[in-house]
């Protein structure tokens, strides 16, 4: 009887030790499963939900962009959401998120995803220069041609102009001489009419004065 007992109480201390283990491990898993870190990555933004996380310890999470901060370090208690922008970019980001929690390191989280391209946000590449238009160089200025000397050189006659034939004025008669003749000059067709008019008034004038004298002598 004393034998059975002892094998007794031996199995009974075998199987509360492995309870205890079994109940330890569920111990150690549970706070395990409690933490859910839970975050995603767009080519804009980045979305962090932290929950079930102690809120008796101080938790902290930060973010930053290839190698720069995007999210300071901030303290929480049992959740955390943010959703953060991302800076415009034309090549892949690098983002990294590190979650420090404040009831054991085996909690903790430190993880790097990518951040692609938006297709929208993709750089037009610049275009190419167009080269400057070669100058046309000026066209060479084509000789004149040489007059050709004709072969008989013109001499223009002078023509007389109609003044010079007008300004010819026939020479004026020569005053009568003393004795009442006049002169003939010879020279103009007219002197015979201008020697007939003068002899007719010098014998007009002598018989006026004929006249006259025999008046006064008849009064006498």
């Amino acid at each position: 009887m004393t034998a059975i007992k002892r094998s007794w109480r031996r199995s009974g201390a075998l199987v509360a030790v492995a309870t205890a283990g079994v109940f330890g491990v569920g111990l150690a898993a549970g706070p395990a499963q409690a933490h859910t870190p839970v975050w995603s990555v767009t080519c804009t933004e980045v979305q962090i939900d932290l929950t079930r996380y102690n809120s008796q310890a101080d938790n902290t999470v930060t973010v930053t962009v290839d190698g720069k901060d995007l999210l300071p370090t901030e303290t929480f208690k049992a959740e955390f959401h943010k959703k953060l922008e991302l800076p415009k970019h034309s090549s892949e980001l690098s983002v990294r998120l590190v979650v420090k929690a404040g009831d054991g390191d085996n909690f903790s989280r430190d993880e790097t995803k990518k951040a692609p391209v938006c297709e929208d946000s993709t750089p037009t590449p610049p275009a190419t220069p167009t080269p400057p238009a070669t100058p046309t160089p000026p066209a060479t200025p084509t000789p004149s041609a040489t007059p050709t000397p004709s072969d008989t050189p013109t001499t223009a006659t002078p023509t007389p102009s109609s003044s010079t034939s007008s300004a010819e004025v026939p020479p004026s008669a020569k005053p009568s001489s003393p004795s009442g003749d006049l002169a003939e000059t010879g020279s103009s067709s007219s002197t015979p009419l201008i020697a007939g008019a003068a002899a007719a008034i010098i014998v007009a004038g002598g018989g006026v004065m004929w006249a006259a004298r025999k008046r006064r002598s008849a009064q006498h």
